[in-house]
């Protein structure tokens, strides 16, 4: 089993993931799904919400520690204020 990485490292690591190979696959038919990543693995799940994209995702890597989840087309998984975070380019 891998260890359990500090939180920082998994952020790094699970964005580096999501836009060198999972946004370009999903971005255009899955906005504002959720992608969970196993950031040791490269293995993912996409769903429409956090629980169920984590859920598939530990169904096929029971043993994934360092996951990180992205909202599809947003700066933050969710917001607690009133701006919009969704992606601007």
């Amino acid at each position: 089993m891998l260890p359990r990485r500090p939180r920082e490292e998994t952020a790094h690591l699970g964005k580096e993931i999501y836009e060198r190979e999972i946004r370009p696959q999903v971005e255009t038919d899955h906005h504002g799904e959720v992608v969970s990543i196993d950031v040791d693995t490269g293995s993912w799940a996409i769903a429409g919400d956090l629980l169920a994209a984590a859920d598939l995702l530990r169904a096929r890597r029971p043993d994934a520690i360092n996951i990180w989840s992205e909202r599809v087309g947003y700066r933050a998984l969710a917001s607690f204020g009133g701006g919009s975070l969704r992606r601007i380019e």
